[in-house]
């Protein structure tokens, strides 16, 4: 077994220097300060208590380390994740429970080891059943969602529900009850945060600062909002006002535990958490090749699977939440210069002393401060003009995006992406199943075959060239038997059919058959069947079949000259 394969740190660790431990550490301080408002932000919006976020954040990181293959990625909670998890335990147990928090580390352990397994099954392909227009219209509903499920710490009111609808009406039957103190710092923070978001930078850029500092520097502005707002309750007792906290935080590092084993809460939760893996699987690869494209390095999905899914069995064991890569985490962490998973494990250091020695601090947090964090971050995730776009371009994806998009909204983040998947894959097969098909004729002087409908060809009245643009298979065997068959009836003169095969990728056997039905209804006729342009592994699997042995006609390497042979064998 290839260990390298398999822990990718042996890679890079053996020729790690100590200009590449600057940049890893320098990164890791930035990452930090950006992490610890996150983490906390995360686990309310997951309805767990604050540690929990900041757990997901020390174990994880250092266990990504040894496993990932992405040199800049950063783990940790995220938003949609969080919000998934939230989905899936509110039905089972009241927030912050203990059964939700046990809940909250099982989902962990199921995901990481179902990412493990995927991993070591190589089954990294399976997250492409998720079109981009599905993902896309999911995190966009899920965004709208997240942003609207915190408009209660916002408003420092009771409200709740499971989708934006049930969000909506609880809202505005409790928006009389708002604590004005409370409303005052979360809107004094998404005011401060946004402002930081889109003027700091040039704000900074003019004052001298060079590019990349002031990027860094606007995106690490939560930590000043949390630092403000946290000596703004704690100077003026603004719980005594109303203001929500959150509270007193358990200092000192996480113990590892196995959690429950209990076969009824994986069931219950088994669904939901592979759905947590896929998802997060897809965010996390699209943000590491991206990353890794721009220094001309790659990422191993595979390995990428086996490493989120190590990070999540060990947020599993050490009192975590689901974990996956985060975009503006990784930006940052790549900006700031990180030059290899080792970034990841200073930033768990990091997060540990956070843990065991400013918890005392974290209590004084306003919850407001923590959802204007929450607002402000997934705002960046709400693509509405994506739908414009994709309606454009193609009223399928279209529709299977928008199928993702009011589900999520209506009624939950797992009915959505299901119904999104199934859509996806149910267009898919629709489409494959009624390949286009095209009679071409020769460009005239030229060996080039174009459709006769698009352009002004030569002909042979006799010999027909039928052009199949989809690979052969079950869902569209009949399909092909039907427009041959239909080709046949219009065309009395025709003695010689030839099936142009340059876009068939594979002919399964349900095609095979198919085809030699055709092959024989075209003898009963009197008709020659002949195939061209073959590609050599499809034409490697048809050999010894009876479909060649059977076959009247021949398989020509190139349409031209299967032109030549039967067309002078026509005018004969």
């Amino acid at each position: 077994m290839n260990l390298k394969r398999y822990l990718p740190i042996l890679q890079w660790a053996p020729d790690y220097s100590r200009n590449q431990a600057t940049s890893d550490l320098v990164a890791a301080v930035i990452v930090t300060v950006m992490l610890i408002p996150q983490s906390l932000a995360y686990a309310l919006l997951a309805g767990l208590p604050a540690q929990v976020g900041l757990y997901a954040s020390i174990l994880p990181l250092a266990i990504y380390a040894l496993f990932g293959s992405s040199r800049t990625l950063s783990v940790g909670p995220v938003a949609v994740a969080s919000l998934m998890t939230a989905a899936a335990l509110s039905p089972l147990a009241e927030a912050g429970s203990a059964e939700y928090l046990m809940g909250a580390v099982v989902l962990a352990l199921m995901s990481g080891l179902m990412l493990t397994l995927m991993g070591v099954l190589r089954l990294g392909f399976l997250a492409n059943f998720l079109s981009h227009p599905v993902i896309s219209g999911f995190i966009t509903a899920s965004g709208l969602v997240i942003a609207a499920s915190q408009l209660r710490h916002l408003f420092g009111i009771q409200s709740g529900g499971h989708n934006l609808v049930e969000i909506a009406g609880s809202f505005l039957a409790s928006v009389g009850d708002t604590n004005l103190p409370t409303l005052m710092v979360g809107a004094g923070s998404i005011a401060f945060l946004a402002w930081a978001r889109y003027r700091l930078k040039p704000l900074l850029g003019r004052l001298g600062m060079a590019d990349r500092t002031a990027d860094i520097l606007s995106k690490t502005a939560p930590i000043l909002a949390v630092i403000v707002t946290t000596f703004l309750a704690w100077a003026l007792q603004l719980d005594a006002q109303g203001v929500r906290l959150v509270g007193e935080v358990p200092s000192g590092l996480p113990e590892l535990a196995l959690p429950s084993l209990a076969p009824d809460l994986w069931s219950q939760l088994a669904v939901s958490a592979l759905l947590i893996s896929v998802v997060g699987f897809v965010e996390s690869v699209s943000v590491g090749q991206t990353l890794a494209a721009k220094r001309r390095q790659r990422i191993d999905p595979d390995q990428e699977l086996i490493g989120l899914g190590s990070a999540n069995i060990s947020a599993g064991l050490s009192g975590g939440m689901p974990v996956t890569g985060g975009f503006s985490r990784s930006v940052v962490n790549f900006e700031a210069g990180a030059e290899t998973p080792a970034a990841g494990a200073y930033t768990a250091v990091g997060i540990a002393l956070a843990t065991l020695f400013l918890t005392p601090a974290i209590a004084w947090l306003p919850k407001a401060t923590l959802a204007a964090t929450i607002i402000v971050a997934v705002i960046t995730l709400i693509d509405l003009p994506a739908l414009v776009r994709t309606f454009r371009y193609s009223r399928t994806d279209f529709g299977a995006m928008l199928a993702t998009i009011l589900l999520t909204l209506v009624h939950s983040v797992e009915a959505g992406i299901i119904a999104g998947v199934a859509l996806s894959i149910g267009l898919f097969l629709y489409r494959t199943s009624r390949p286009h098909c095209a009679v071409v004729g020769r460009v005239p002087g030229t060996e080039h075959f174009r459709n006769v409908l698009r352009h002004d060809v030569e002909l042979c009245p006799k010999v027909t060239f039928l052009r199949v643009d989809e690979s052969l298979y079950f869902a569209n065997a009949r399909f092909l038997e039907e427009t041959v068959m239909d080709l046949v009836t219009r065309e009395p003169e025709l003695t010689d059919l030839v099936l142009v095969c340059p876009a068939v990728n594979l002919i399964d056997a349900s095609a095979l058959e198919s085809l030699e039905a055709i092959n024989e209804r075209l003898g009963d006729s009197g008709v020659r069947l002949h195939l061209s342009e073959v590609k050599g592994p499809v034409m490697d699997r048809l050999r010894g079949t009876e479909l060649l042995e059977h076959m009247a006609g021949g398989v020509h390497l190139s349409t031209f000259e299967a032109w030549q042979a039967l067309t002078d064998r026509a005018a004969a």
